[in-house]
């Protein structure tokens, strides 16, 4: 979600201001490493005031570094996050966040080409609605994760951009609490994204994440157009296959096929087909070819941009057609997948044949989709991409 830059031009940056040359970048003395952000903070043009009050108070906290470390994978399986998240009660609160804010949501589509139902479904996966924003400070946050050194591309300029924000009013150094890694607000986006995209939706004179809905969904809509959004254009379709043969293998992102070419092969659609046949697509078969499948269109990318992880993304991509009456999906009966050993065994064995998995996670990702679809195909299995214990003896 936030653009970065190198450590090395970073370093290059402070280094060239002399009051900045003993500051550390990262790490070393807190309180002279904070000495560091304000003075770059003011050869930005923000007030030495501004700077000074911003940072004062911080301190590390030990629980954002816990966090940062203590990360997990994503291990559930589309239909059971999906299913969790994408509940009954999500749905009925959506549909009356949708019909509260209708006038703010048409004015973020007219202004943006982004649907009611693409920014409600963040809203919920991210926030619940704004009910669950996270508690941690988040200028502490913020600033613990740029002293740390793990990161430090990443979270200072999210430091610098939070101090800002403090001029502007619209952080309090001591009130202001988020996620832990210094995401703010209803929808939950780090301070960069808030100053480039920050829209005052209810008129008040800020830009209020937390407390204003009108302010979190017409910076949602301007983000999210930022991000690529094509405007009028479907994001994700349930469909159904044929029961004959069909080309598992043709699944998976970034394969070239437009939808003529999935009608052609006798793909149907659940909740009524986009009406432009040239629209690129894809198949996606988050459990494979007995579980749900979907067609993806240009659009879906932003969601990949919103959050990397496959699962999440597909559940808050099918979430917003729900959202805009789709009916559930058809759940299939999906065999069982690999455990956590299993699959790192799996990965491994793709490995060692010459596939790119990436890191030996245990996770399903994108690299090991394709992988296991590639060694599928090359042993007369249907390669639809989700393995099992008979692949994993094939190898």
């Amino acid at each position: 979600m936030t653009s970065k830059i190198t450590l090395a031009l970073l370093l290059s940056s402070i280094l060239a201001t002399p009051a900045l040359a003993q500051a550390p970048a990262c790490g070393g003395n807190f309180a002279q490493f904070l000495e560091g952000v304000r003075a770059e903070a003011v050869g930005r043009g923000i007030s030495d005031e501004v700077a000074t009050k911003a940072l004062r108070r911080a301190t590390v906290d030990n629980k954002v570094l816990s966090r940062d470390r203590a990360q997990g994978v994503f291990r559930q399986t589309f239909l059971e996050f999906s299913q969790r998240s994408v509940s009954s009660n999500r749905m009925q609160v959506g549909a009356k966040k949708m019909k509260q804010y209708a006038s703010t949501f048409a004015r973020a589509e007219a202004e943006y080409g982004v649907p009611a139902a693409v920014i409600t479904a963040f809203w919920g996966l991210e926030t619940d609605f704004g009910a669950v924003q996270g508690d941690f400070n988040t200028l502490n946050a913020l600033a613990t994760l740029a002293h740390d050194c793990r990161r430090p591309e990443l979270f200072r300029p999210q430091l610098l951009a939070a101090v800002e924000m403090v001029g502007h009013g619209d952080l309090d150094p001591t009130g202001t609490t988020g996620a832990w890694a210094g995401e703010i607000g209803q929808v939950q986006m780090l301070p960069k994204d808030i100053l480039a995209y920050g829209i005052d939706g209810d008129g008040d004179g800020h830009v209020n994440l937390k407390k204003s809905s009108e302010d979190a969904i017409m910076t949602a809509a301007r983000f999210i157009q930022a991000l690529g959004w094509r405007a009028g254009e479907p994001w994700l379709a349930e469909v159904s296959l044929p029961k004959d043969a069909f080309p598992f293998e043709k699944s998976g992102l970034g394969q070239g096929m437009k939808l003529s070419d999935w009608t052609s092969l006798g793909v149907g659609f659940r909740n009524g087909a986009p009406t432009s046949q040239n629209l690129a697509a894809d198949l996606v078969l988050p459990q494979g070819r007995n579980g749900p499948a979907f067609l993806v269109f240009p659009n879906f990318s932003i969601y990949l941009e919103w959050n990397q992880s496959f699962i999440y993304t597909t559940s808050a991509a099918y979430f917003a057609t729900r959202l805009a009456g789709a009916k559930p999906y058809d759940a299939g009966n999906p065999g069982d997948g690999l455990g956590d050993i299993a699959m790192k065994q799996l990965q491994q064995k793709l490995a060692a044949l010459g596939h790119d998995v990436g890191k030996i996670d245990g996770i399903l990702g994108g690299g090991t989709r394709a992988a296991v679809r590639a060694e599928q195909l090359r042993l007369g299995l249907p390669a639809d991409g989700w393995p099992d214990q008979t692949l994993l003896g094939r190898l």
